[in-house]
């Protein structure tokens, strides 16, 4: 009788615990929810009046970009979209591709490819260096700069130029959620202005680190940089590595884990150009810049977020970019170094 009475009181109350469990989790999750958007909005509001930087004018068409397009989105890993802004225009992605690129290579040749056949150590010169090329005989170039970007390209699996493109626009896109499609005028304002870039892939070609034809990659990782995206792209591309490779709006795996885990590393050490330093020490958060004005920043677990915003400090990143991500982030206290010690 005793031990009928125990079952019968254990019985009722997991009964009254389950929905109260129930509650307090939707609670909590609710006030997740409210935290994140209203971290976004005050982000907004602190600097959409930031007046600092200017538009990338080495490419001509960048100088033309409208410059107070500014929109946030972040998606967490749970396929949940915030946004604030003009989270539509469409901008290059320019340097952001490379990530992704790089990523296509770990997942086709494994990473070691990418250690052996470009190199993952920063430079410690500026994105399109000849110097670093010379000094290093073609490596430890790094796949997030111009020359190593170029390898990456070169390593692509395909028989052909056309291959190649192909399959770079189909994991950017799968990346996204959605067809990207090729700036024409940003495009051509580039190719006809890369001769830098051209002689960069000649050198690597001498030193034996180019896969494939130089100027053929050349002209491929010129499209990439041209292809266009809006904030919420960049930060759907930055929640599917916050997710380990699985894109959380269209729940479609497109790189494994392990080519996450050795693509992170890499944004965290060489993401934003000469200042990848002071950014990893303020934010903890694995990014990329591009100079068409996008910046994305991936919170490992939790979500990518990121921002487009065309004026560009002296390094080549985006000014309010970096100010919103810092803020959002303190805000939220997603920093991953944030440790909080055990009692």
């Amino acid at each position: 009788m005793m031990q009928n009475t125990r079952w019968l009181i254990l019985v009722i109350s997991i009964y009254f615990l389950i929905p109260s469990i129930s509650l307090y989790a939707q609670k909590d999750k609710g006030l997740r929810d409210k935290d994140i958007q209203t971290a976004l909005d005050e982000a907004y509001t602190k600097y959409k009046d930031v007046k600092e930087g200017k538009n990338a004018d080495y490419i001509k068409e960048l100088a033309t970009v409208d410059p107070n397009i500014f929109g946030i989105a972040l998606v967490t890993t749970d396929g949940k979209v915030y946004t604030v802004g003009d989270v539509s225009s469409m901008v290059s992605i320019q340097s952001v591709s490379k990530v992704f690129t790089m990523a296509k290579v770990i997942e086709e040749q494994g990473h070691q490819a990418i250690q052996d056949k470009i190199g993952v150590d920063a430079t410690g010169e500026v994105f399109n260096s000849i110097v670093a090329v010379e000094r290093m005989k073609g490596k430890e170039i790094n796949p997030l700069v111009n020359p190593g970007a170029i390898a990456a390209t070169s390593l692509i699996n395909g028989p052909d130029s056309a291959a190649k493109w192909k399959s770079i626009v189909e994991v950017q896109s799968a990346f996204a959620g959605r067809q990207l499609n090729l700036n024409m005028p940003v495009y051509i304002s580039e190719a006809n202005d890369n001769l830098r870039n051209q002689a960069i892939a000649h050198l690597l070609l001498a030193y034996g680190r180019m896969y494939f034809d130089p100027v053929q990659s050349t002209d491929i990782y010129t499209k990439q940089c041209a292809l266009n995206v809006n904030a919420k792209d960049l930060a759907t591309m930055a929640g599917t590595l916050a997710n380990g490779g699985i894109n959380p709006l269209t729940e479609k795996t497109v790189v494994s884990v392990e080519t996450v885990m050795y693509t992170l590393p890499v944004m965290a050490t060489a993401g934003l150009y000469d200042d990848s330093g002071i950014w990893y020490y303020n934010s903890g958060l694995p990014a990329k810049s591009g100079v068409g004005g996008g910046l994305l920043a991936v919170c490992p677990g939790k979500f990518g977020i990121a921002v487009v915003s065309p004026p560009l400090d002296a390094a080549g990143n985006s000014v309010k970019a970096q100010l919103v991500i810092k803020y959002v982030v303190e805000k939220l206290g997603v920093n991953p170094f944030l440790i909080q010690p055990k009692r």
